[in-house]
C-alpha cells in the first residue's frame, strides 16, 4: 500500500496534504549520492534526489519541492515548510514521517520516521480507526 493508494481511497472523507520540510541528503549535507550507495540508488531508480543542494531561499525550497513532488506523483497537494523549518521542529519529521491529526487538532497517529518508519498500511488502520469513531 503507498501513500497514494491511501489517498485514492479516503481523500473524500480525509483531507491528505504533503508538507516538504527540507532536503534529507542534499550535495551539501549528508549527502547519498556518492560511492556505492549513490549507484545503488541508480540502479534501483530511485525517485530520492541526489542532486540538490540544500536550499537557501524560500523559491529555491519550493523550486526543490516541485521537483519532489513531481518525481513522488503522490497526487496530493504539497505545501512547503518555511526557511527556519518550523512545522520540521514541531512535527521532528526529518525525513519523513506520517502523521494523523483529529479535527480537534490532536495527533492520532504519529509514525516512525522515515524511511523505514513510514508506513502507510499503519496510517491505513489510524484512519479507519478515527472514521469509526468520528461515524
Amino acid at each position: 500500500m503507498s501513500l497514494h493508494d491511501l489517498y485514492e481511497q479516503y481523500h473524500d472523507r480525509v483531507q491528505f496534504i504533503v508538507i516538504y520540510i527540507r532536503e534529507a541528503h542534499p550535495i551539501d549535507g549528508w549527502w547519498l549520492g556518492g560511492g556505492v550507495f549513490g549507484l545503488a540508488m541508480k540502479v534501483q531508480r530511485s525517485k530520492a534526489a541526489t542532486d540538490v543542494y540544500d536550499p537557501k531561499t524560500m523559491e529555491e525550497r519550493r523550486q526543490v519541492a516541485a521537483r519532489c513532488e513531481s518525481a513522488l506523483q503522490y497526487g496530493i497537494p504539497t505545501l512547503v515548510d518555511e526557511i527556519d523549518d518550523p512545522v520540521n521542529r514541531a512535527y521532528a519529521a526529518i525525513p519523513t514521517r506520517l502523521y494523523l491529526v483529529g479535527t480537534d487538532g490532536r495527533v492520532v497517529y504519529a509514525g516512525g520516521l522515515g524511511p523505514f518508519g513510514f508506513k502507510p498500511q499503519e496510517l491505513k488502520v489510524a484512519i479507519e480507526r478515527l472514521l469509526d469513531e468520528n461515524a
